[in-house]
């Protein structure tokens, strides 16, 4: 059998090097001009030849994370495929991007940060559908494969879609600090009076001690936005201050970062596949890109944009020597 003509890391470095076209004949067209170069069939092959694994991605972030400290964050993002009618893994998800329900792939992602690093750990593709999995499921398990890990992290920060109590109590018999917002009819009793919604509750930014229904002891802050909503933000650190919890809030914001990161710098939604294998192999090598992009920019103190930018400006330089699309001369 002969062996493979192109590899992942081939497949990775076009994500990275490619400005918006990811296709596998996109991937052909700019292969260096040699002898027997890959057609587009090779990565083809290749996205239906990997066996779907984020162990791999994991393989490659160990070494770029400190498992004694930093935050985990926990979210999920949809990968938009509006005009997907026969691909498959598309189901109907909530985007905060489109504030409405769109067709597309969800990507629930567990990332590590310290401020200024945006590493993912390990990912899930939600597909109830296909495993009958639920995204608190998916949730728990990231976690617990972190904790297996020997992760012991600051604390960990996710949206009020994963505060359920099962999470909630998952987390804490790992003597680890959690951080969520919670919904406004979510009933705690603050005076032992009686359970009642956070959002008849008196508190503050620097937070009040209730008892969470089904849980035990939290401390809920009020947090009043500039557009005049209000958040609710609860954790099991009965003393933490209103300080720290703007700087664990500021964390969980860096995988907002980072979704944008991967849809803009690295393809991770424009894949033209139609099989569910080859689409979670595409998404998986999108995040090994991304991970090879963010070390490099946290190296060379610079921004994705930047760094994508100096991979197409050489290419820009050499056509402006030589413009091909002119005008045709006139007499």
């Amino acid at each position: 059998m002969n062996p493979p003509k192109v590899t992942d890391e081939d497949y990775i470095q076009f994500l990275i090097a490619t400005p918006k076209v990811c296709s596998a004949t996109e991937a052909a067209r700019v292969q260096p001009e040699e002898a027997n170069a890959p057609q587009h069939d090779a990565f083809t092959r290749l996205l239906h030849r990997l066996e779907p694994d984020a162990l791999t991605l994991w393989k490659e972030a160990a070494v770029q994370v400190e498992r004694q400290g930093g935050v985990l964050v926990v979210d999920d993002s949809t990968l938009d495929k509006p005009y997907a009618k026969k691909m498959e893994l598309i189901h109907r998800h909530w985007s905060g991007k489109h504030h409405a329900v769109v067709e597309g792939i969800n990507l629930i992602t567990l990332l590590w940060s310290e401020g200024d690093r945006h590493v993912p750990l390990d990912y899930r593709i939600y597909d109830k559908a296909g495993d009958a999995l639920t995204k608190n499921d998916h949730f728990r398990t990231l976690l617990e494969t972190a904790h297996t890990r020997g992760f012991v992290p600051e604390c960990v920060v996710f949206d009020s879609w994963y505060s359920s109590l099962e999470n909630l109590k998952q987390i804490r018999a790992w003597d680890w600090v959690w951080l969520t917002r919670l919904k406004a009819n979510r009933l705690v009793n603050p005076d032992r009076t009686g359970a009642r919604p956070v959002a008849q509750v008196n508190t503050d930014a620097h937070g009040t001690l209730v008892h969470l229904k089904g849980y035990g002891l939290i401390r809920l802050f009020l947090i009043v936005t500039p557009d005049g909503d209000r958040e609710y933000w609860a954790t099991n650190d009965l003393n933490m201050k209103a300080l720290t919890r703007v700087r664990f809030a500021g964390y969980a914001w860096t995988i907002e970062t980072y979704h944008r990161g991967i849809k803009q710098y690295c393809g991770v939604e424009r894949a033209q596949v139609r099989a569910a294998r080859a689409q979670r192999n595409h998404i998986g090598l999108a995040l090994r890109a991304f991970l090879r992009l963010e070390c490099h920019c946290y190296r060379k103190g610079i921004s994705w944009f930047e760094a994508k930018l100096a991979i197409i400006r050489p290419a820009i330089r050499t056509y402006l020597t030589n413009p091909l699309y002119r005008l045709p001369a006139t007499a």
